[in-house]
């Protein structure tokens, strides 16, 4: 394990519910994702960090979250983006393939924040590092509502996150008393997909 990596467990917390990453998976994004990633991918799988807080992905699960998320948005023609590493409460990390690891959506908010700095292929395996080193149980938490949703709510398994429901977007309340426990993907596209508003899509909070 490389120095970045063993700080950034160490930081967030031990891995809970590994998946080991399939061959076909490792080929799909060979040249694709830096390879510093796809080391990390071969040694430690997709897994969740800090009994859940923060869960490393497989992209192409995601795939359609991340189309319905952008799609007709600023975002669209930016890059092209994969899933990486969601939050809890579904904050997603993305990674582009020219810009690295350039936004994050807080899809719960419907708010993105990103940087359209451009990126070498040898600038990409040290961005792979300084973004696991930068995340920590504080920077990833939202409102600091994790340990209370995990109390009420027990454990998330790598499908499920801590939902607002009525989601925040949609005009529900952000308390404990309307979070569940939900299946991301369908949570995160019904969060898009909601009838009454289908076009909504994350705005340009902030974008550097």
């Amino acid at each position: 394990m490389d120095e970045a990596y063993s700080l950034f467990i160490e930081q967030m917390g031990e891995p809970v519910f590994r998946q080991e990453v399939p061959l076909s998976s490792m080929e799909r994004y060979k040249g694709v994702m830096p390879e510093k990633l796809l080391e990390y991918w071969k040694e430690h799988g997709w897994c969740g960090y800090g009994e859940g807080l923060f869960w490393t992905v497989d992209p192409q699960e995601y795939e359609g979250v991340i189309a319905s998320l952008i799609n007709g948005s600023k975002l669209e023609n930016r890059d092209k983006y994969h899933l990486v590493a969601r939050g809890a409460f579904g904050d997603l990390y993305l990674f582009g393939e020219n810009t690295g690891f350039s936004v994050k959506i807080l899809a719960h908010l419907s708010r993105y924040r990103g940087s359209e700095y451009q990126l070498t292929a040898n600038d990409m395996n040290r961005e792979v590092q300084s973004f696991f080193l930068s995340k920590d149980k504080e920077s990833v938490d939202f409102d600091d509502m994790f340990e209370p949703a995990k109390k009420k709510l027990g454990i998330l398994d790598p499908t499920e996150m801590y939902g607002f429901v009525p989601a925040l977007t949609f005009g529900g309340p952000c308390d404990l008393a309307h979070l569940e426990k939900v299946n991301a993907v369908e949570h995160l596209l019904g969060s898009v997909r909601n009838p009454e508003k289908p076009n909504r899509h994350p705005s340009d909070a902030e974008f550097l």
